[in-house]
């Protein structure tokens, strides 16, 4: 492996059966992911967690906080401060009531993985402690699915603050891929008084590393990364401050990336608009090189 890259072994196979027209796409399940920054002397640094090696899907990987859209959280509307829901509605290229649970999804999948909460008693005010006894039933209520965000918001009385989160990027897995997501994601500063832990059961390690030291470990094989983890990593290098990356955001073309395979001079080709480095060629009945 010269770098970090993902590829599971059965990519191969399944190219080439979309490529002859004998496997058929599963619709993606929207998701969203948020890259989630703390400011230190030496500049921003991203909390990132490892994903267990026996996980189905990208095992080992450094990845995000992140998760699938829960249905329940458009049917009815949070307390809700920052840009309105038809801004994001606009912004995610969505609807109104899709683009509420794509928020909700960013805030509570961080709230669920790293334990940190983006949301306060106040349209300008964030909780400054999730720990506790209290706090951790209802983030495992959450795990379990046995209540909604919304049902949670509501029945703490907090506001969600969607004004804290920017949009920052948009991929969908490849049409290859048996478990099939379109993934928003966004970056997030870490709210003064909260704290991060490793609060997943599907990672066993978390770090706050530098943007390109994680690009750099990955560029060694060191690190094992999606496309998508990688390419945004490279995108945030640029930034002094956390601000200054959300501050950006808004800016941020959310065109989705799609991986494309296509046969060319006897080999397939796999490849991610705008982005090379991942570009693959794997020979009939061969790995990719």
């Amino acid at each position: 492996m010269a770098n970090g890259q993902w590829f599971p072994s059965d990519w191969p196979e399944r190219i080439r059966a979309l490529a002859d027209g004998t496997l058929t796409p599963v619709a993606p399940k929207r998701a969203a992911t948020v890259m989630l920054l703390r400011d230190t002397v030496g500049g921003p640094v991203v909390h990132m967690l490892r994903r267990r090696a026996s996980m189905a899907f990208a095992g080992g990987a450094y990845a995000y906080p992140g998760g699938g859209v829960d249905p329940r959280d458009d049917d009815r509307q949070v307390r809700w401060a920052g840009p309105t829901r038809a801004w994001w509605a606009r912004r995610l290229g969505v609807d109104e009531t899709t683009a509420q649970a794509i928020v909700c999804a960013a805030v509570r999948e961080t709230y669920e993985e790293a334990g940190v909460l983006l949301a306060g008693p106040a349209p300008d005010s964030v909780v400054g402690d999730t720990t506790g006894a209290d706090w951790e039933a209802d983030r495992a209520a959450l795990v379990a699915r046995e209540t909604s965000f919304a049902e949670f918001l509501d029945r703490r009385g907090l506001v969600l603050r969607s004004d804290l989160l920017g949009a920052w990027t948009r991929w969908i897995t490849p049409e290859f891929e048996a478990r099939r997501y379109d993934t928003w994601f966004f970056v997030a500063a870490l709210p003064e008084g909260q704290r991060t832990r490793n609060a997943s059961t599907e990672a066993d390690r978390t770090v706050w590393i530098r943007p390109a030291d994680a690009a750099a470990s990955y560029d060694k094989g060191e690190l094992l990364m999606m496309p998508p983890t990688i390419a945004t990593l490279r995108q945030l290098t640029p930034y002094a401050t956390a601000a200054e990356a959300l501050a950006a955001a808004p800016g941020r073309d959310l065109t989705p990336v799609l991986a494309r395979a296509r046969v060319e001079d006897g080999e397939v080709v796999l490849s991610w608009p705008g982005h090379d480095e991942f570009t693959k060629h794997i020979p009939t009945g061969g790995a990719p090189a």
